[in-house]
């Protein structure tokens, strides 16, 4: 194998051109055929919870907490 740009490069062993085969020799197989598998179909699951028409849960009002998701705080008895 020889670098195209630098012609003082020496040739390396092994990369020798391969002999031509001959005609009577060569067997031909075709690749064996691959059957196609249809993917499994997808299904929609239920959600635990829910949800509007953008996929988000639908808000609840709770007692135990205030608009912004944190706990309301009950005062010491």
């Amino acid at each position: 194998m020889r670098d195209k740009k630098d012609k003082a490069t020496i040739d390396l062993p092994g990369f020798e051109p391969a002999a031509p085969l001959e005609a009577g020799n060569v067997e031909f197989r075709r690749p064996p055929s691959r059957s196609r598998r249809a993917p499994p179909k997808q299904e929609q699951i239920s959600l635990l919870e829910e949800t509007d028409t953008s996929g988000l849960p639908v808000w609840r009002r709770d007692d135990n907490l205030d608009l912004t998701g944190l706990p309301v705080w009950a005062p010491a008895p």
